[in-house]
């Protein structure tokens, strides 16, 4: 059976602990029972599905990092790269945990780690239950990688502040109840004036205004939201003034630890299946994988595999010891992104080159 190949034969270091297996074992099992419907036809016609997300709710997956008191799980993140390494592996549609790292990372980690405490009460318990779908608007038309280039402006005034700008690029934009939304206070101030808010979807000046599509993952909706004279409460200040930056840079870390661990169990489903195929399908009279130019595709794959795996759960390692790991995610990104070819999000090749190079003192 292919659990059997995955507990023995395919699951390179570094070790699960027994609760972390079982962890990882369940996550497989939910995903091959419940996240497996009809994937063609919804990715032929870009279709987000709310069921699969309201059991991904119902089984956990939405609260792994968030505490039990704010209705949470409250796991390490070891833990939770070991549950999306088997949802990645178990899960055919990739799109959908796409959103859900999204969801996660950028949306509910932020509040969990820079929240006020009535922050974390009122939005933590939904975006865990999946009643609310969470999104980051950060990017935007000519500041994408660039992000201290963002021309979306906050403006305080008494009580609020007003947001206008257009971001682009967001995941779930069309389905988000929350969004984080990056803006600076002013240009001239660089990365020290960028602030992070929390804008509900239902504030008046918040429009969605243009699907975005994509050659890939295509039922995890992403489009353009629009902020015009969008009065945000100051009590929906993520964190304090100018500390947008820091927020962002600590939401990609996770994001860049978690959502590759999706691709740790997608590799390993696609190196199972390459072998079995290989073993099954008869040229010349032998198994095509006796052809050593087959063969060494598959010892390729293998070798990516091996050397991803241990990138990805260092993150989680270093994150649990309260230590930097900004380099360590930027190269977990840039090394198991091309190996996979998922290259675009959470930062470019060459982005991850530029944050490894100045981590380097380069």
């Amino acid at each position: 059976m292919e659990s059997s190949l995955i507990a023995d034969d395919l699951n390179p270091g570094p070790e699960l602990s027994q609760e972390q297996r079982g962890f990882q074992e369940g996550a497989i099992e939910f995903a091959r029972a419940e996240l497996a419907g009809n994937l063609v036809e919804r990715d032929r016609t870009s279709e987000f599905s709310r069921e699969a997300w309201k059991k991904c709710a119902a089984f956990g997956v939405l609260g792994m990092p968030v505490p039990s008191a704010f209705g949470g799980m409250g796991l390490g993140i070891t833990d939770v790269i070991a549950v999306m390494e088997g949802l990645g592996y178990g899960a055919t549609d990739q799109g959908l945990l796409f959103s859900l790292n999204a969801h996660l990372w950028t949306n509910t980690v932020p509040i969990l780690l820079y929240g006020t405490e009535e922050q974390k009460r009122r939005y933590l318990p939904p975006l865990s239950n999946g009643d609310w779908i969470g999104a980051n608007a950060a990017s935007e038309p000519d500041a994408g990688s660039d992000i201290f280039a963002m021309r979306t402006r906050a403006i305080r005034k008494g009580d609020v502040y007003v947001l206008n700008g257009t971001k682009t690029f967001v995941t779930n934009a069309q389905v988000a109840d929350l969004i984080v939304a990056y803006a600076t206070l002013d240009p001239a101030l660089g990365p020290m004036g960028i602030t992070a808010f929390l804008v509900e979807r239902d504030t008046p000046g918040v429009s969605v205004s243009r699907k975005l599509e994509k050659m890939g993952l295509r039922t995890s909706p992403m489009g353009e939201v629009i902020f015009e004279n969008c009065e945000i409460p100051v009590s929906n200040r993520l964190g304090r003034e100018g500390r947008g930056v820091t927020i962002f840079e600590s939401s990609m870390e996770w994001e860049r630890g978690c959502i590759l661990a999706n691709y740790l169990g997608l590799m390993r489903r696609q190196l199972e299946r390459s072998i079995a195929h290989a073993r099954s399908r008869k040229q010349f009279g032998k198994p095509i994988g006796k052809f050593q130019s087959v063969a060494n595709l598959i010892v390729n794959m293998k070798l990516r595999l091996d050397t991803s795996r241990p990138l990805v759960y260092r993150i989680g390692w270093l994150k649990e010891h309260a230590l930097p790991a900004e380099m360590e995610a930027a190269v977990a990104k840039l090394y198991v992104s091309e190996a996979l070819v998922a290259t675009l999000y959470s930062g470019t090749s060459e982005i991850q080159r530029n944050l490894i190079a100045r981590c380097l003192g380069l």
